[in-house]
């Protein structure tokens, strides 16, 4: 059963240059009847016990949930306290445009127990946000923070980014000084990757997209690592660094390989070794949701015990703490060293990942070229 949940809100007011998730353009969608599918789609889960009674986390991503008026915010936050198991949940998430967070959408969200706020910043170049298709300028950002703290938010997170179209290695400093100001709790740091189907990959085709090199974006990378440490953030995930006790518990869900469960277009689950994924399009989840009877698969897949190995290592190595030996031992019925030694052999030899007694953990120079290493353990079955 699962201990945390998502729950995907697919609407924005304005299309980023680099997004490639599930989302579709406000208006003229059909947002009610989305929001009354969920609804459905979260009563049929509770039937199926498919969530554990003592649901830990819930996070609400999109798309841009705050794209959602007021009202529409209220029915959302009243369905999910109408049908999931509320009384265990420690962590309570939703994303956030700073544009978008006016007082009296803050105060529903207060309001209906959220707890912690990860608002999509980036950057902090009014330009740099105009370039990648941000509508909110810097300013915007500490007027969104400063509402949410004057109602009480005290677990706030913003997203980062760097590689950007144009991006100069002084205006990503510029940025991580302007995000320590705020003294938020939690930061994340995401590299670009530019995705089939976006505004950048069309551009990057016609080679009109101008980014960074690798070795400026690798420097940009150990630039965030030390500035974090150096302001009190500890790094706990490769693109994530929080004050002690402000890790996002339910992405840890997630690199822990633990089971959640995904509600709405496109959303994910994981259960007793199968992945789940919903249809996407608007349309055709919520006629299956009302078709179904509460459910929207349209694929699902068995892992084999190899996969799930697989998935162990790669997620695992993704945290700082890394991948543990008992834990897997437990899981799995064998030792990692098993299944997996020569590609750890590989990896040591080549100063990509450290050993300890008890854990597999990347080293810095593996950190840097993650992908490298966590291809060689999906390359085993």
């Amino acid at each position: 059963m699962a201990e945390a949940a998502y729950i995907h809100i697919p609407f924005c007011e304005q299309i980023c240059h680099y997004c490639d998730f599930n989302k579709f353009f406000l208006q003229n969608q059909p947002v009610d009847d989305y929001l009354q599918a969920l609804r459905l789609e979260m009563i049929k889960a509770m039937e199926d016990q498919v969530l554990n009674e003592e649901l830990k986390t819930i996070f609400i991503g999109g798309g841009t949930p705050t794209s959602l008026s007021a009202k529409q915010l209220d029915h959302l936050m009243e369905s999910i306290h109408q049908t999931l198991p509320m009384q265990s949940v420690v962590e309570f998430t939703v994303e956030c445009n700073p544009d978008q967070l006016t007082m009296e959408k803050l105060s529903v969200l207060k309001n209906a127990g959220v707890n912690r706020l990860s608002i999509g910043v980036q950057a902090f170049q009014d330009s740099l946000l105009k370039k990648i298709g941000r509508t909110h300028n810097k300013e915007t950002v500490f007027q969104a923070v400063e509402r949410a703290r004057s109602l009480g938010f005290e677990n706030i997170s913003i997203d980062l980014m760097y590689g950007l179209p144009g991006q100069m290695i002084e205006e990503w400093k510029e940025t991580l000084s302007v995000a320590f100001s705020l003294e938020v709790q939690h930061m994340s740091a995401y590299s670009l990757i530019v995705e089939p189907k976006t505004v950048f990959y069309n551009l990057m085709r016609k080679g009109k997209l101008l980014l960074p090199s690798q070795e400026e974006e690798a420097f940009m990378y150990e630039t965030v690592m030390n500035e974090m440490e150096r302001h009190g953030y500890h790094q706990y995930e490769l693109s994530n660094f929080a004050r002690k006790g402000f890790e996002s518990k339910h992405n840890l869900t997630y690199w822990h390989n633990n089971h959640y469960y995904g509600f709405g277009a496109g959303a994910h689950s994981y259960l007793d070794g199968i992945r789940r994924e919903n249809a996407r399009p608007l349309k055709k989840y919520i006629e299956m949701i009302y078709k179904n009877n509460g459910t929207a698969f349209v694929s699902e897949n068995m892992l084999t015990k190899e996969e799930m190995m697989e998935e162990e290592m790669f997620l695992g190595l993704r945290t700082i703490r890394g991948v543990s030996k008992k834990r897997f031992q437990d899981k799995y019925g064998l030792d990692v060293g098993e299944v997996f030694g020569p590609q750890i052999e590989e990896q040591l030899r080549k100063g990509l990942l450290s050993e300890s007694a008890s854990h597999l953990f990347l080293t810095r120079k593996g950190m840097l070229l993650g992908n490298e290493v966590f291809q060689a353990f999906l390359a085993v079955s």
